[in-house]
């Protein structure tokens, strides 16, 4: 699976001008004010005045970089599956390994560098948890340690690699310390709600916790049997696990709230509420193509990297950085993180179920539309129609997935994932060398070839 990844995530280094391009049309390079791309497009209902004039100039933008891009790339139709080329992003078909982000230099582990301030995480969040007995077992369950730890290990190495740039110092403050376990709750309990929204059965190849402590029909239509309620959140042991999430959001706000930082609650106060925003984005569609594509990418930054990037900001603020140094790990950190949630849709297109801890083919189930399929979209125009109702009639999802397999949609997430990995890799490289920056450039790699 790495080396499919691998190969899908061709990079061609004759077209510096197309990511010239994608920069200016904000898909890399974005500012942090809320009127512009990834810090915050205006919201989605917002009609006229200058988010609509903002809107139509970014629209334009991706126009003109398909015509730079076509007059600047060879393109050759390979066979008679592509009908039409794609208007949003061309890939090269240059056959190249994602090790070509960076040089041959041999960078840190990023997990084994971070290992040492890891290994207590989930021990320190569990006993902060342990106030209440009744949601102890639900909190323990997600809390048992044998999560990636993503997000904590990135605020770990992006903290020590900050403060060495500072003060030449790498130990790492106990206050960013804290920053990784409250990422980590927010993160844990916005997933314990995502699933009981979807209705999921799995989560990172275990049962989740809405299966365990209720299931949504038979357990609802009881409970209704005997309070007449009609409400899809009516059956008690559901509605459990939401307070179980919620439980661990206000455990993690508290936490926050102890670090007597009001910068870094504001960072934070931003980030939950894009998680909203983006799980709210998610129910939407677009049916213009091309504002469809930025709807998807905003969403992708609000419910995946803005948590991230927002953390790594946090670090580099209690750790006295400079404003400069503060945008640098914010970007690194918002660029690493819309990669990671594109890989995770191909994943979706890829992975067989055993690897990635869920069964696949699930956005399409819920009704998503993901890169890969609207980059599909523009070589089968069949799948607006399917975009637009959701995938919601018999054989939508299969003839969706057929689409996708036919097209080249998979390759154009992955390029497009590749580019914010070289986005992140620019960032994080203006800070001094240290083993931490190292890892986090190697992290790039393992994000684009991850299999789970």
């Amino acid at each position: 699976m790495a080396l499919l990844l691998s190969r899908c995530c061709a990079w061609n280094r004759r077209s510096g001008l197309a990511r010239g391009a994608l920069s200016a049309c904000g898909l890399l390079n974005g500012c942090r004010d809320r009127e512009t791309f990834a810090a915050g497009l205006p919201s989605a209902g917002e009609a006229g005045g200058a988010g609509a004039r903002h809107r139509h100039a970014l629209v334009k933008e991706l126009h003109l970089h398909r015509r730079i891009y076509l007059n600047t790339t060879a393109y050759t139709k390979p066979d008679s599956l592509w009908r039409t080329p794609s208007r949003l992003m061309y890939t090269t078909r240059t056959k190249c390994c994602c090790n070509q982000v960076h040089s041959d230099k041999q960078y840190k582990n990023p997990y084994t560098l971070a290992q040492e301030d890891l290994k207590n995480l989930y021990d320190e969040i569990r006993r902060l948890l342990a106030v209440s007995s009744d949601l102890k077992d639900i909190c323990d369950y997600y809390f048992d340690g044998k999560g990636k730890a993503f997000r904590p290990m990135i605020v770990i190495l992006m903290g020590k690699a900050c403060n060495l740039h500072h003060s030449k110092n790498r130990k790492l403050l106990k206050s960013q310390h804290s920053i990784g376990m409250i990422v980590e709750m927010i993160h844990t309990a916005s997933l314990v709600h995502d699933d009981v929204i979807d209705g999921s059965d799995t989560r990172r190849g275990k049962i989740t916790v809405n299966k365990i402590w209720g299931e949504r029909k038979t357990c609802a239509q009881n409970w209704s049997t005997y309070t007449g309620s009609t409400s899809l959140y009516s059956n008690p042991l559901e509605i459990k696990a939401i307070l179980a999430g919620d439980f661990v959001l206000s455990t993690a706000s508290v936490a926050l709230a102890r670090l007597g930082n009001n910068a870094v609650v504001s960072i934070f106060t931003q980030a939950i509420e894009d998680l909203v925003r983006g799980e709210f984005m998610q129910l939407g569609s677009k049916e213009n193509e091309n504002e469809r594509f930025v709807h998807y990418l905003e969403k992708t930054f609000k419910k995946t990297a803005s948590l991230i990037a927002n953390s790594c900001k946090a670090v580099s603020i209690l750790g006295n950085c400079d404003p400069d140094v503060q945008e640098i790990a914010y970007q690194y950190g918002r660029n690493i993180g819309i990669a990671f949630q594109l890989v995770d849709d191909v994943l979706d297109f890829t992975a067989c179920a055993n690897q990635l801890g869920k069964p696949t083919a699930t956005d399409l189930k819920l009704g998503l539309a993901t890169g890969p399929v609207l980059f599909a979209c523009q070589q089968f125009p069949e799948l607006h129609a399917l975009i637009m109702r959701r995938f919601s009639a018999d054989g939508d999802v299969d003839q969706a997935w057929q689409y996708v397999q036919q097209s080249d949609g998979v390759q154009q997430t992955c390029y497009l994932a590749h580019q914010y990995c070289q986005e992140a890799i620019r960032q994080i490289s203006k800070l001094h060398p240290s083993p931490e920056r190292d890892a986090l450039i190697q992290l790039t790699e393992i994000v684009l070839t991850r299999n789970k």
